[in-house]
């Protein structure tokens, strides 16, 4: 099975790193490699904690009220549960586990600050060691199996980005817009399941507010939907990059609109930066690479065009919204087949207008696979 799988090449790569031990505290790596996933966790203060030691039985420490999810789903040896308010609630287990003089592999970018503080009371200081490389590098390959999650996240993204356009109109607020995109991807999802999973667990429902902003605050970036009624001649922003959330797989998707026309020339001129960067950054997109190279062309564009330095074009995305390489100036990690990338282009004006169409692809053996697709000319975008 896929998670036994994962978990057996976990222990090579420990081994190979001279780790004794890995602590694993966030949420996507714990179900990356077991199945296994709990909404709640650290929001309401109560940590997850997976221990896989490169010899012996891996552990899952869970809240009790988690118990049945745990069991029906956890691929791990052993569940060790724990209560509020009860011994030392999730601590009751790590002392044992950490015992010997051994490395422990720890995240020390991810780890929540109440188990980090407890592990350095138990654990010297110089046992510790940072197994954040260990598992990126593990998860920027993609499988078969999660190749195919990308391209139905992709479908999901597509239904809301297509429900979303047909919802923008003048007089129309932008919650509105919001509600559509949503009952759209939800109902894509729900197909999806259906006809292809058979974890009866696993909702359907999109759960992130609506990246979108319009008129003035289009140079807002995330500005989420609101009670605010858009005008004719509006520019009109939708991000999904949230949103496209799929069975736990994440995507970037994004694009501009204009409500019935285009009225300011300087939008026209900037939006027309923001495709061809993004076309520039597709241009060398392929095996053998580096992730700074397609930031590089992106930004060549953007900046002989007599625009600010950029920010990244776009970042690897998995199970988790942000996962590496990012494709940004220093990021020297060589592309491979498998990776999925979410690409941007993007151009931004102070105070002014900002423009942005990005799109998620899979890394091909001769280029790339597009996941996410939507018109971009300008005259597609205007509704």
């Amino acid at each position: 099975m896929m998670f036994d799988q994962r978990m057996q090449q976990l222990r090579t790569r420990l081994s190979e790193a001279d780790i004794d031990c890995a602590v694993i505290t966030d949420d996507d790596s714990v179900y990356y490699l077991t199945g296994y996933y709990d909404y709640l966790h650290m929001d309401f203060g109560r940590p997850t904690i997976l221990i896989v030691p490169r010899d012996g039985d891996s552990l899952l420490i869970t809240p009790a009220m988690e118990k049945d999810m745990a069991e029906a789903a956890a691929r791990v040896d052993r569940i060790a549960e724990w209560n509020d308010g009860l011994g030392s609630e999730w601590r009751e287990q790590l002392p044992a586990a950490m015992a010997g003089e051994g490395r422990v592999g720890i995240e020390p970018d991810l780890m929540p600050a109440v188990v980090r503080n407890y592990l350095d009371r138990i654990v010297e200081p110089r046992r510790l060691t940072d197994v954040m490389p260990v598992i990126a590098g593990m998860r920027m390959i993609k499988s078969p199996d999660e190749l195919l999650l990308a391209r139905h996240a992709g479908q999901v993204a597509m239904a809301m980005m297509n429900a979303g356009r047909a919802a923008i109109g003048a007089n129309v607020p932008e919650f509105e817009v919001a509600l559509a995109t949503s009952a759209a991807g939800t109902r894509k999802a729900a197909e999806l399941l259906a006809a292809h999973y058979d974890d009866k667990c696993m909702s359907p429902n999109t759960h992130f507010l609506q990246i979108m902003a319009s008129g003035r605050d289009i140079t807002k970036p995330h500005h989420r939907a609101s009670t605010r009624i858009m005008r004719h001649g509006d520019p009109v922003f939708l991000c999904f990059c949230g949103m496209t959330n799929f069975h736990r797989f994440k995507l970037g998707f994004d694009r501009t609109f204009w409500i019935g026309e285009v009225k300011d020339k300087i939008q026209r001129d900037v939006y027309e930066t923001a495709v061809a960067s993004q076309a520039a950054a597709l241009a060398v997109l392929r095996p053998g690479v580096t992730a700074e190279t397609v930031h590089a062309a992106y930004a060549d564009v953007i900046q002989a065009a007599g625009h600010d330095y950029p920010f990244r074009c776009g970042r690897a995305t998995g199970y988790s919204f942000l996962e590496k390489p990012e494709l940004v100036f220093g990021d020297k990690t060589v592309l491979q087949p498998g990776m999925v990338l979410a690409v941007d282009g993007s151009v931004s004006v102070a105070g002014s207008f900002r423009a942005q169409v990005g799109d998620s692809f899979i890394v091909t053996e001769d280029g790339y696979e597009q996941i996410t697709d939507h018109p971009k000319s300008l005259q597609d975008m205007i509704l």
